[in-house]
């Protein structure tokens, strides 16, 4: 099964979790001071929001799969569409460990998709919110910005690249 996964950015953490708990009936699956993630059912969706200091709004979006071979299979289909794929094995990222990928779509909105390898105990491998990774202008732990993402061997390697 694959997974709708939408990320946002919230300003105020505690609030958006009440918000959200309400609207889906349900208290987060995943709860942090600075994020909280909710793995629905129904409808079939993994919705994250976080509060560190990113723009208001949608953060990215994405597909969450079960498999190495389902990720291969959405790696496959973007690169067969010539989208530029920036690949994340083992990435640390969200309180968990994935490996994904990233493309951007023509309105420049970032898109995950990835494979939940497990937990761990940080948002990233940062622990400072305000990490940057300069190459990419992007906050660590978070989809690449402003334009397609660079293939792998010309990114920067780790969270998010």
């Amino acid at each position: 099964m694959k997974r709708f996964h939408v990320h946002l950015s919230v300003p105020a953490i505690d609030e958006s979790v009440r918000f959200y708990s309400a609207m889906f009936g349900a208290e987060p699956s995943v709860r942090k001071d600075d994020y909280a993630k909710w793995l629905l059912d129904d409808p079939a969706v993994n919705f994250a929001i976080s509060a560190r200091g990113a723009t208001h709004g949608v953060n990215h979006l994405g597909l969450q799969v079960e498999s190495d071979e389902q990720l291969q299979a959405l790696r496959t289909q973007a690169e067969a569409a010539d989208m530029a794929v920036l690949t994340e094995d083992g990435a640390s990222c969200c309180y968990a460990r994935s490996d994904k990928h990233w493309i951007t779509d023509p309105a420049g909105v970032a898109w995950e998709s990835f494979h939940s390898l497990g937990d761990i105990p940080v948002f990233g491998e940062d622990t400072d919110p305000a990490a940057k990774v300069e190459s990419a202008g992007a906050s660590v732990c978070c989809p690449p910005q402003g334009e397609a993402p660079k293939p792998a061997d010309e990114a920067s390697r780790g969270c998010c690249g």
